[in-house]
C-alpha cells in the first residue's frame, strides 16, 4: 500500500547533506599528510600518487621498484574506545597495523587509505577518528590519500563503528628483506612495544570487564593509570626508526629479517620469516615487560603459554641482524627513542621459537 509521505534517504537513516559536510571537515586532515607526490588532492573516485617526483627533495630514482601492499583493522580494541568515549587514538592503531607490516619487507610506506563504517552520520565522531588516522600517517611519513565513509544504519548499533586500513609501500627489488639470509649466529633485536598494541583484546576484555568486572575509569595503582588508559594506549609506529637503520646500511645486508609482533606473539610471528633449519632462542627476562601484561595474567589466571601466543609481552617488532652490527643498530634505534634489546639468537633447528 503506498505511503502518504514520500520516503527519502534521510528517512532510511542517511542525511546526504550531513554526509557531505563530514567529508569536507575531513579534507584538511588528509591534506596535512600530503607531499607533492600526491597528484590529485582529495575527494575523487581514486587517488593518484607519483612513484617518483622530479624534485631534489622527493626524487627517489628507483631502479627496480616493487610495490608492497598491506591491510588490517583495529579489532575489538574499538570496543574499549567506545566504552571510554575516546576515539582520537584508534586511528593511530589502524595506521600502525599496516605500516609496521610494510616495514617487514624493507619497504617504505607511501600512502594509506581508510574505511570507516558508522551507524549514523556523526561528523564530530568521524573527525575524531580520522584525526587519529592523520596523526598516524604523519608519524609513519606516509600520505592519507583517501578512503571511504559508509553509513550503515541497520548494520551497527548506535555508537558503534568499524575501521579498516590499507597501505601501499615500495622497496627496491635488491633491497627486499625476506628472511632468506637468516643464519645461525644472528642476533634477535626486540623493539619495545607500548603495551598490548592492537591484539588480544577479545581475551583482555573478557578478563577485565567480564571476569574482574572492572570499569574503564577504575584506577590501577600498579599501572599508574586507569583501566581504559592502559588498554587504549596506541600501537607504536616503527617506521621512522627502522627506515633510518635501513638507509644507513645501503650496501651491507646486515638486516636479515624483520617481524611485526601481532596476534600470535613472538611464538607465531618470528617463524614466518625463518628459513629451514633455523630456530630462534629467546631469553626470558632479557627485556623489561610492561606491567599491563603481568596484571592481565594475574587477573585472569592466564597460562604462560597462552600469554606468549596471544600478546606481544612488550616486544612489538623484531629485527634479526648480523651479530657484528647488532649493538650499532641497537644504538641507532634508541636514538630514535625506540628502546631496543638483544633478546635472543638464531640457532640450527626447525623454524620455531624456543624460550630459555
Amino acid at each position: 500500500m503506498p505511503t502518504e509521505k514520500p520516503l527519502t534517504y534521510r528517512d532510511a537513516g542517511l542525511d546526504l547533506d550531513v554526509y557531505e559536510q563530514t567529508l569536507e571537515m575531513l579534507r584538511p586532515l588528509a591534506l596535512r599528510t600530503h607531499t607533492p607526490r600526491v597528484l590529485d588532492g582529495f575527494g575523487g573516485f581514486a587517488s593518484l600518487f607519483s612513484l617518483d617526483y622530479n624534485a631534489r627533495l622527493f626524487a627517489k630514482n628507483y631502479r627496480h621498484p616493487v610495490l608492497v601492499a598491506c591491510t588490517d583493522g583495529v579489532g575489538t580494541k574499538l570496543k574499549v574506545a567506545m566504552m571510554m568515549g575516546k576515539h582520537d587514538t584508534v586511528g593511530i592503531d589502524l595506521v600502525a597495523m599496516s605500516v609496521n607490516d610494510c616495514l617487514c619487507t624493507g619497504g617504505e610506506p607511501l600512502f594509506f587509505l581508510d574505511y570507516l563504517a558508522m551507524q549514523r552520520d556523526d561528523p564530530a565522531l568521524a573527525r575524531e577518528i580520522v584525526k587519529g588516522i592523520s596523526d598516524g600517517c604523519m608519524e609513519a611519513e606516509c600520505a592519507l590519500v583517501g578512503g571511504e565513509t559508509a553509513i550503515l544504519p541497520d548494520f551497527y548499533q548506535p555508537g558503534e563503528y568499524d575501521l579498516a586500513g590499507f597501505c601501499v609501500g615500495v622497496v627496491e627489488r635488491h633491497r627486499i628483506v625476506n628472511g632468506k639470509s637468516i643464519r645461525p649466529g644472528d642476533l634477535v633485536l626486540g623493539l619495545a612495544s607500548t603495551g598490548l598494541h592492537s591484539n588480544g583484546y577479545s581475551l583482555a576484555r573478557k578478563v577485565v570487564f567480564d571476569h574482574a568486572r572492572l570499569s574503564v575509569d577504575k584506577y590501577v595503582p600498579e599501572l599508574r593509570q586507569t583501566v581504559g588508559q592502559a588498554l587504549l594506549e596506541p600501537t607504536r609506529i616503527y617506521v621512522r626508526a627502522v627506515k633510518h637503520v635501513l638507509q644507513y646500511y645501503q650496501v651491507k645486508r646486515v638486516i636479515r629479517g624483520m617481524a611485526h609482533i601481532t596476534g600470535g606473539g613472538l611464538v607465531d610471528n618470528i617463524p614466518r620469516i625463518l628459513p629451514p633449519q633455523c630456530e630462534v632462542v629467546v631469553r626470558r627476562g632479557s627485556w623489561p615487560e610492561p606491567p599491563v601484561f603481568s596484571w592481565l595474567q594475574r587477573l585472569g589466571n592466564i597460562p604462560e603459554e597462552e600469554m606468549n601466543r596471544v600478546f606481544n609481552r612488550g616486544i612489538g617488532f623484531v629485527m634479526i641482524v648480523s651479530p657484528y652490527y647488532a649493538e650499532s643498530i641497537q644504538r641507532q634505534l634508541q636514538e630514535d627513542r625506540v628502546p631496543t634489546y638483544i633478546i635472543g639468537e638464531v640457532r640450527s633447528g626447525q623454524p620455531r621459537v624456543v624460550f630459555v
